[in-house]
């Protein structure tokens, strides 16, 4: 479905993989690996000639066809308007969903945020709207840049069973919380210095060979938890 063959820029160095229709991805590697980078080459953000959707190069849609397509949720919301409330703009985000708004302010349980500008929302709060206009998005494949970042353990926790649900279609997601990575269980990339070294199965990455090899003595495995090793 989704194709990128030997992209290069200054940043990432012939890059090529490829996704099956409903097929997820975790993308990890360290900061400045080029990881946002490529998510933006993908979603046609940065445009490019070596990225398609289902054998038709991304720069042939329209930017109305291409947002049915793929969809990229950044780390840090964008507000283009100070004062639009919370509500204002998940409306504005529903293009192919069946849900309604105010359905998504009670599945993320921000419903009593709704009239709140988003400008004053903290950046926990920011977050989960930005996951709420995924949602309503409904894109085919949707990347996701850090979603639990800047949230308590609580709200991380619905994030990943929401992750983990059928709502979404297909996913990208990019984090450094290997364990979520660990419990969704996606393919995974491994990226470093713009360069993809792995390219494999969750349960073929995360075994304490590679563990090591990737985050030398950092991390480590304790039963069905990756932890930080302190």
């Amino acid at each position: 479905m989704l194709k990128i063959k030997n992209y290069n820029n200054p940043i990432l160095k012939h890059i090529s993989f490829g996704l099956e229709e409903n097929e997820n991805l975790i993308i990890l590697g360290s900061n400045g690996a080029g990881k946002s980078t490529l998510a933006k080459v993908l979603c046609g953000i940065t445009p490019s000639n070596e990225v398609s959707i289902n054998g038709i190069n991304l720069n042939k849609f329209t930017n109305k066809e291409r947002t049915k397509l793929i969809n990229y949720i950044p780390a840090k919301l964008e507000i283009f308007d100070e004062y639009i409330s919370l509500d204002e703009y998940l409306n504005l985000s529903r293009l192919h969903s069946l849900l309604e708004p105010k359905n998504m302010l009670k599945l993320l349980d921000i419903h009593k945020l709704k009239e709140k500008p988003c400008q004053q929302l903290s950046s926990g709060e920011q977050q989960l709207t930005m996951l709420g206009t995924a949602v309503l998005h409904n894109a085919k494949i949707t990347i996701f840049d850090e979603p639990t970042a800047n949230l308590d353990p609580k709200k991380s926790r619905d994030v990943y069973f929401l992750l983990k649900s059928n709502i979404f279609q297909s996913k990208i997601i990019i984090t450094h919380d290997l364990n979520l990575a660990y419990r969704l269980g996606y393919k995974v990339l491994y990226i470093d210095e713009g360069k993809i070294v792995f390219f494999d199965t969750s349960e073929k990455f995360f075994t304490e060979s590679n563990l090591n090899d990737f985050f030398g003595l950092s991390v480590k495995k304790i039963e069905d938890e990756i932890m930080v090793n302190l």
